[in-house]
């Protein structure tokens, strides 16, 4: 039990940190496709149909000149059993000029058909294998290029050879002749708009994606958003006011059953009841705030202060200052419905356990779901089916095997000890959102110092409350330390203890992310002035000191002019200051052997911070049609550096690095981003790369 118990608190350390999990949106989810095959003897026909959510496109697979899109492509492995007939044949696409991207956009929607014709040569059966590869884009954003494999069996065709007596050839060609091809192929013309099969090389700028090409391969983001729910359930059965419950409903459902077959099976729809609901739950948030409402919130400052108070509110909750209460007529009604018995009477009942333990998993709930909609897609969905299913589990299992409830922990203080526990987590993972909303307007009213202070006055406060020295209203004496609680306790003060340091300065790499990066404090140098490195400031250039006390331009035309003077690679950071992933990349990665040497003495570093609140001059406010009709004005620095990022690399997700050329051109080593490239080795290897895409175009 013990070891339950803190895996449960470690699950609420994970989702209340508000930013752990990478932002991430998946092409397969926006786009639907069925790639089938049609034949007529040797005339094959590949035909895809696509699906396109609404707002949202792919690029048609011809495109304008000097266009810097993706095209969509049908792909088809050369093989000596077939040739291609002309290009791919595509309904005429959308042309819209785009301001954002200053380039002629060409585009289709909603539902179309793209085909493809090929000759079969063989006589044999045989497999045709290609891809289909397309880019994503809406109005602002577009997605990595997602690859999508298929397979079509293909028949063998052609004349039928008829064998005359005095000619028996013992086996018909493998291959058809040309002359026999002529005969087959159709000779009428149809109008395509395509290119020849073997198109150019795609731009080697472009970012390859890492998206998996298996459309069944489930996104690595919904599998922990799962397992941190999951983690969370169990979390969650540890309180009062769920614990009790799981002896007292399954022997209801034992004792009222005609059989123990029955009881089981009451038990397991009691169980899916309980799945029902909170699945529900999460569909609901999921269609009222969409794929990516919150998480375009989630670096907004009334959004972080909103759930800062929501996080502080929970916690004294959990510490026993009140409870959160459903109104009373909603579980009279669920209440009085469970009494009709039957199917219906179960759900209610299990309808009924979830408005009365909501106290309890309300904050974690909450928590949750918003942790959750942050990530965007069905995120929500997903979470909430991993907190039901470990909250569900228990009364099925137990209903099937009811000598296992002998070995259950008798409930009593532990239960409330849990709850204080998860408010104290509550509570200190609260001010990361109002850290958040601190950095983005540059207030310095939370710096790094009073940050990592508070963190240390909150988990020395839990050691002593797990020690017994501090006593919540709803608490029974502590007459003797358990072994989990004691472990419990030590681990919190040497946690404290990690931190003293970061006050004075150090890294605190075990919680990057967290606190405010150190040029956000009273001593960004550290207490004394002691930090290493190359100097914060470049003599004569508008430079600012950044992480391992590297000199960062903050304007990007000051940096390239810089750059081309120096003869060295720009080094682009579009970052963010409320970015958890972009301090994790400073704090973990930026300052590794082989990599602090490349940023601080081979490239000039340029930071664009996309949530900077400063105003722009009034001659460079400007308004940009960021949709059909929807226009924008742009008149504070971090939109303008948003608005470049979107415009000329379709993202908008932070950090995202780019190395720029001697004449101004991107290299060929493409983008990096935390996702694809957060770790030393791979983003060391990207550096090497650009480095040398840099020496090559030097030399030209």
């Amino acid at each position: 039990m013990n070891k339950i118990f803190q895996l449960a608190l470690l699950a609420i350390v994970s989702i209340t940190s508000g930013g752990l999990l990478s932002q991430i949106e998946l092409p397969e989810d926006k786009v639907k496709s069925a790639i089938s095959l049609i034949q007529n003897d040797c005339n094959l026909e590949v035909v895809v149909d696509v699906d396109i959510v609404e707002g949202w496109h792919i690029n048609s697979h011809v495109l304008p000149e000097g266009s810097f899109s993706i095209p969509t492509n049908i792909t088809i492995e050369k093989s000596n059993n077939y040739n291609f007939r002309g290009g791919i044949i595509e309904p005429a696409p959308i042309l819209e000029f785009d301001e954002m991207a200053d380039e002629m956009m060409s585009y289709h929607h909603h539902k179309f058909t793209l085909k493809k014709k090929v000759i079969s040569k063989s006589r044999e059966d045989y497999v045709l294998k290609g891809t289909f590869s397309f880019q994503t884009c809406n109005d602002v954003k577009c997605l990595p290029e997602y690859e999508q494999p298929f397979e079509l069996k293909v028949k063998g065709c052609g004349p039928k050879l008829e064998l005359r007596d005095e000619v028996k050839p013992n086996k018909a060609p493998d291959t058809l002749d040309e002359s026999s091809l002529n005969s087959i192929e159709d000779t009428t013309q149809e109008l395509t708009n395509s290119t020849e099969e073997n198109t150019k090389e795609k731009d080697k700028t472009t970012e390859k994606s890492n998206v998996a090409s298996n459309d069944k391969e489930e996104p690595k983001s919904f599998w922990v958003i799962f397992i941190i729910s999951f983690l969370s359930g169990f979390a969650a059965l540890l309180t009062p006011c769920v614990f009790p419950m799981i002896p007292m409903t399954v022997s209801f459902f034992t004792k009222q059953s005609k059989s123990k077959a029955q009881g089981i099976r009451n038990a397991l729809f009691y169980g899916l009841s309980i799945i029902l609901i909170y699945v529900l739950l999460g569909t609901l948030v999921t269609s009222i705030f969409g794929y990516d409402a919150l998480n375009a919130l989630s670096t907004y400052v009334t959004f972080n202060l909103i759930f800062f108070l929501l996080l502080i509110v929970f916690a004294f909750s959990f510490m026993g200052a009140f409870e959160i209460r459903l109104p009373s007529s909603w579980l009279n009604k669920a209440d009085q419905a469970s009494d009709k018995g039957g199917i219906i009477g179960i759900f209610f009942m299990a309808l009924a356990l979830a408005l009365v333990s909501f106290s309890c998993t309300g904050p974690i709930v909450g928590t949750l779901l918003v942790e959750s909609a942050t990530i965007g897609g069905m995120a929500p969905f997903v979470g909430m089916f991993g907190f039901s299913l470990a909250l569900a589990l228990p009364f099925g299992l137990f209903a099937a095997f009811p000598g296992w409830m002998n070995s259950l922990p008798k409930s009593g203080g532990w239960l409330n000890t849990v709850k204080v526990v998860l408010g104290f987590l509550e509570f200190a993972f609260a001010f990361k959102f109002l850290s958040n909303a601190d950095l983005v307007v540059d207030a310095h009213l939370l710096e790094r110092e009073l940050f990592i202070a508070i963190w240390i006055g909150v988990f020395l406060a839990l050691s002593l409350y797990l020690f017994g020295f501090i006593r919540m209203p709803h608490d029974s004496p502590v007459e003797y330390l358990s072994v989990g609680r004691t472990m419990l306790g030590l681990s919190s003060l040497i946690f404290v203890i990690y931190l003293l340091p970061g006050m004075w300065g150090a890294p605190l790499n075990l919680i990057s992310g967290f606190p405010p990066p150190t040029t956000y404090s009273e001593s960004p140098q550290g207490v004394g002035g002691g930090g290493t490195g190359a100097p914060a400031h470049i003599e004569g250039e508008e430079t600012h000191p950044g992480p391992h006390n590297l000199p960062l331009f903050h304007d990007y035309d000051k940096a390239l002019a810089y750059a081309k003077k120096v003869n060295k690679p720009l080094f682009i950071d579009f970052t963010g200051k409320a970015c958890v992933n972009c301090r994790k990349m400073e704090g973990n990665v930026w300052g590794k052997p082989g990599v602090i040497e490349i940023l601080r003495d081979k490239v000039v570093i340029v930071s664009l911070y996309v949530d900077d609140k400063t105003e722009l001059p009034k001659a460079e406010h400007k308004r940009v049609e960021y949709a059909p009709g929807k226009f924008k004005n742009i008149t504070e620095v971090g939109e303008k550096w948003s608005y470049f990022q979107a415009s000329k690399y379709k993202k908008n997700t932070q950090p995202y690095y780019i190395m720029i050329g001697p004449d101004g051109e991107d290299l060929s080593n493409g983008g990096a981003d935390y996702e694809h490239h957060g770790s030393t080795p791979l983003f060391k290897k990207w550096l090497d790369e650009g480095m040398a895409a840099y020496g090559k175009a030097s030399s030209k």
